[in-house]
């Protein structure tokens, strides 16, 4: 089998970024009814940390205090992303990048300083400094597993409580964008973003990228952002860590009794390893409980692989095809033909080929 080789000039790691991320720091939402949405981020294991009539806030268990933004509007929308710097500086020189604002104060709990920048594919991107941090919520360690000859369970039962799982982190988030060369370039040159693997089309060119933080000696895990290659620009999913495979495998639980709707999983990513399930909000938006992920130094080089939908799974549920192939409406066939015309890479045998591995 002939190896995979990638043909275009992105991803690659940039030799001298306007500033690198340090930590994935919140997403920002909008949504018609608060009340539902905090009914479903609860059971799905966030906290609420405020609440009022225009504004929903929650957290994990860790000390940031704040990673999940929703404000009240009209028709449900993801906004954007943000994401920490480790100095007031990179905020500096954030802020020089065209379109961006200045240095303004973080909304909600915790405080700091943001800087908001435009993608490439439109998704509002900020980046923090400064923020306060809160005490960690306490939660169970992983239970011990006995394997083979290696018992550190003896006369002992496991039983995991059947409630919500304890997130801890915010791990990540998937983006689906037209203009992937140009959106990997902006993550890789404005926040320092390391490709860890890429997926290739038989002709060469990227269809799926894992980008990693870059904190040199400091492992971090395989992906904070994943891009893949559609004809528009959408949120494809956010993934939550917990603390084993039992939290994951209790979520799937709790979640199910509770009503909501599932949407892929369980199973282990080829990837990235993590153990995965994924849920649907009550708008359709995913949200990943995963566990026991890789995790890179800086100095792991980029890898490239076929891309087919076996890869998504070492074992488990294949990937449904309602995961990636979107309900289309009105606007999405205007962005289909209005990208189709200004993305230099983006051709209707590139969407087809990608379409055919999901059919």
């Amino acid at each position: 089998m002939t190896a995979a080789v990638l043909k275009t000039p992105q991803p690659a790691r940039h030799p001298a970024p306007t500033a690198k991320a340090v930590a994935i720091a919140y997403l920002l939402f909008e949504r018609p009814d608060l009340d539902e949405c905090e009914r479903f981020l609860v059971d799905f294991g966030l906290h609420t940390v405020h609440k009022d009539g225009q504004s929903l806030y929650l957290r994990t268990t860790d000390t940031t205090p704040w990673c999940y933004r929703v404000t009240k509007a009209d028709k449900p929308r993801f906004v954007g992303i943000g994401f920490s710097v480790g100095s007031s500086e990179e905020l500096l020189a954030l802020s020089a990048v065209p379109g961006a604002s200045p240095a303004t104060p973080v909304d909600g709990p915790g405080g700091g300083q943001r800087v908001s920048l435009i993608d490439p594919n439109g998704f509002r991107i900020d980046v923090v400094h400064g923020r306060s941090s809160v005490a960690r919520v306490p939660h169970r360690l992983p239970l011990p597993a006995n394997h083979d000859r290696t018992l550190p369970r003896v006369n002992a039962a496991q039983r995991p409580p059947i409630e919500p799982p304890e997130l801890l982190k915010l791990g990540h988030v998937a983006l689906e964008v037209a203009d992937y060369q140009a959106a990997s370039a902006w993550y890789t040159e404005h926040l320092g973003l390391i490709p860890s693997d890429v997926q290739v089309l038989p002709d060469g060119s990227p269809a799926v990228s894992f980008m990693r933080l870059d904190r040199g000696d400091t492992p971090v895990d395989h992906h904070t952002l994943a891009l893949a290659q559609t004809f528009r620009a959408a949120y494809s999913h956010s993934a939550f860590e917990v603390v084993d495979v039992d939290a994951v495998g209790v979520g799937n639980r709790v979640l199910r009794e509770r009503g909501w709707h599932h949407a892929w999983g369980m199973g282990r990513h080829v990837l990235g390893s993590q153990i995965f399930d994924y849920w649907s909000d009550p708008w359709g938006a995913h949200h990943e409980h995963y566990c026991d992920g890789d995790v890179f130094t800086a100095d792991v080089a980029t890898g490239v692989h076929p891309f087919s939908a076996d890869s998504m799974a070492q074992w488990g549920q294949a990937m449904p095809a309602s995961f990636v192939k979107p309900k289309l409406r009105l606007d999405d066939l205007k962005a289909l033909v209005r990208n189709i015309r200004s993305v230099p890479d983006l051709t209707i045998r590139k969407l087809l080929t990608i379409a055919r591995h999901f059919s």
